[in-house]
C-alpha cells in the first residue's frame, strides 16, 4: 500500500501537467477583436471566419486580397489564400473534440478559434483549371475545377511581417 500512494501521486501529477500543457506552453492564437487571429507559431493573421457563402477559386481570390481586407479598421494589401500547409495546421487533431455542424449541415473539425460556415476551404495553390482545397471533415486536401463553388469557402491570411 505504501508503494501505491507515491505512484499514484505520480500518476496524478503527470496527467495534471499533460492536460496544463497548452496553457503552460502560451496560447497559438490571439483574437485581435476586428475579425482577425493572429497566429503565434506560424506568423501569421487570419480572417476569423470564412466568406459565410459558396465561391470559386477566383471569387475566393478576389474576397481574400480585395473584399475581407475592407471589412477592417487597417486594411493591408497583403491578404491572400492560405496555402494546404497552413490550413491543415488549423486541423484539429484532439480526439476529444468532435468538432461542430457548420451552416451547411457537415461536421468540420477547426480549431476553436475559428468559425467555417462550411467544410471545404480554397487554397493558394494552382493548376491550369485546377485548385487545392484543405477538407475540414477529414483532415485531407485534394485538387477540383476552378469553376466549383457549392460548399467552397475562402479564409483569408496574410504575414505578420509586411512583405517587402
Amino acid at each position: 500500500m505504501a508503494h501505491a500512494i507515491p505512484r499514484i501521486l505520480t500518476t496524478a501529477l503527470a496527467i495534471l501537467l499533460i492536460s496544463c500543457a497548452p496553457l503552460l506552453a502560451g496560447d497559438r492564437f490571439t483574437d485581435n477583436g476586428d475579425g482577425t487571429i493572429t497566429d503565434h507559431e506560424l506568423g501569421l493573421m487570419w480572417s476569423q471566419t470564412d466568406n459565410q457563402g459558396d465561391m470559386t477559386w477566383q471569387d475566393a481570390q478576389r474576397w481574400a486580397r480585395f473584399t475581407f481586407p475592407t471589412s477592417l479598421p487597417s486594411p493591408s494589401d497583403d491578404w491572400r489564400l492560405p496555402s494546404t500547409e497552413e490550413l491543415a495546421s488549423l486541423y484539429s487533431t484532439n480526439r476529444y473534440y468532435d468538432g461542430y455542424e457548420a451552416d451547411c449541415g457537415v461536421d468540420v473539425k477547426i480549431v476553436r478559434d475559428f468559425s467555417l460556415s462550411c467544410a471545404w476551404v480554397w487554397a493558394l495553390e494552382e493548376a491550369h483549371v485546377t485548385a487545392r482545397l484543405y477538407d475540414f471533415r477529414a483532415g485531407q486536401t485534394y485538387m477540383d475545377r476552378k469553376a466549383k463553388s457549392h460548399g467552397y469557402r475562402a479564409l483569408a491570411v496574410r504575414p505578420l511581417a509586411p512583405v517587402q
